[in-house]
């Protein structure tokens, strides 16, 4: 695998500063956030000093009962190529349910959920890994994620569910080991015997991110300092293998560049502490281990990754929106899930969407002042999200307008003006006569 070396997740809010840190080698950049036409010159900018560019996905699925959607694949591989990236990476999660294998409503959680470790999960993931390998130009690499309840009933550990994905398929692993302490703390879960059970071989390149607890659950926040007991099971998985990467994620809350820089060099320091302690390597990188036997219920990956059956692929779907619509649209929990757990991961989902949507339509928590949050965690209680997140913002308006929850006369002929002007299929002009034929369109159509 290529080495990578030391790297910062890109974000437009401290791009600047990424280009004036020394000692960075490459970034990530999350992929639906980037158009290939219209690359940030920040990142041409990088990309002309040779630092390497890895599109980051968060909303292909491949964990769902469907099989990945092609125009997300497509956008996908323009972005890899675009960016000229030597891989491309996504998550181990489901982010939507429903659909016709369940003949139900849509759903979209907003957010990466865990699969169950089930035979039929794994094997749902492992045809839709291929399909993705299939269409992508270059390789793919899928990451571990941070949760914060157990499915019932799971039949696999972390580290033997990703040893038999890996093995199957051949897919690279990104290693979150924030994610690792995130399950420890929240699922009980042993770091150091996931790391044990993990294929080191197959790794890409590993994440490293700061989170805080909270009543005793870790939240995965990407907003807060990297803690030592990440940075210790950094140095514990560098002593099993030279990481060809690692990369640090910060989403929110950035701090001083000078902070981030010492960030750097903290996780720098646990790789090496983790070399200094290893055994002997191998010569590309990895430990010395023994040769690993064939899984007896396959012998190469075209018949571990044949096509799933309908019926695994209808069960998991079942499952899966029975749970999405448990978090996102108030029906009972599915039995045997902690409800509590449930209830603080739906909260998380619905607090995550009001701050999104206060991102991709600034203009809706202007106008609407203190009233925006309240207003949209109650929407988002009654109302799951169906679509993307500008659709999102646009239904919570009509909404807001429908009930007339709005009741300042300036701030809801403010808000009526915002969503005529972004609902139709191109903005309306401004200008006065424009204006004066709409409105005579309209008293016309009325009678």
């Amino acid at each position: 695998m290529r080495r990578l070396g030391t790297g910062i997740g890109w974000r437009p809010e401290i791009a600047d500063a990424v280009e004036r840190m020394p000692g960075i080698d490459w970034v990530e950049v999350v992929a639906e956030n980037v158009c290939p036409g219209h690359l940030p010159d920040s990142l041409r900018r990088l990309r002309e000093r040779g630092v390497t560019v890895v599109p980051h996905g968060v909303s292909l699925g491949l964990g769902g009962a469907d099989r990945p959607d092609e125009g997300r694949l497509r956008a996908l591989a323009e972005r890899a190529e675009a960016l000229g990236s030597p891989l491309v990476t996504e998550h181990i999660a489901f982010v939507r349910a429903g659909g016709p294998l369940t003949a139900s409503a849509h759903l979209e959680a907003g957010h990466l959920l865990p699969v169950p470790r089930t035979r039929d999960a794994l094997n749902v993931l492992c045809e839709n890994v291929r399909i993705a390998q299939d269409a992508l130009p270059v390789p793919l690499a899928v990451e571990n994620i941070a949760a914060l309840f157990s499915w019932p009933g799971e039949e696999m550990t972390e580290g033997q569910f990703l040893y038999e994905l890996a093995d199957r398929t051949g897919v690279r692993l990104l290693i979150d080991v924030a994610n690792l302490h995130t399950n420890h703390v929240n699922r009980g879960e042993d770091p150091a015997k996931a790391l044990a059970e993990l294929p080191l071989e197959a790794i890409a390149y590993v994440h490293v991110a700061g989170g805080y607890e909270r009543d005793g659950v870790w939240h995965d926040s990407h907003a807060h300092p990297v803690p030592r007991p990440v940075l210790d099971l950094l140095t514990d998985l560098a002593a099993q293998v030279s990481p060809p990467g690692v990369l640090l994620e910060r989403d929110e809350n950035f701090p001083a560049p000078a902070e981030l820089e010492r960030e750097l060099g903290s996780i720098r320091d646990a790789v090496e502490r983790g070399g200094a302690a290893a055994g002997p390597r191998q010569a590309g990188g990895g430990p010395v281990t023994e040769p690993r036997q064939a899984s007896p219920r396959q012998s190469g990956h075209e018949s571990a990754c044949g096509a799933v059956d309908e019926v695994p692929r209808q069960r998991l779907a079942l499952a899966q929106t029975a749970l999405l619509s448990a978090l996102v649209a108030g029906t009972p929990a599915p039995e045997g899930f902690d409800r509590v757990r449930l209830g603080v991961q739906s909260r998380a989902l619905a607090a995550k969407r009001a701050g999104v949507v206060a991102k991709v339509a600034p203009e809706l928590p202007e106008i609407l002042g203190e009233l925006y949050r309240p207003a949209f965690l109650a929407y988002a209680h009654t109302h799951p999200m169906t679509a993307g997140y500008r659709h999102d913002a646009l239904a919570f308006a009509a909404h807001l307008l429908r009930e007339r929850r709005v009741h300042d006369p300036a701030a809801h002929r403010e808000l009526r003006e915002w969503w005529l002007d972004r609902s139709g299929p191109e903005p309306r002009s401004h200008r006065p006569a424009a204006r004066l034929a709409r409105a005579t369109r309209r008293v016309l159509l009325r009678r």
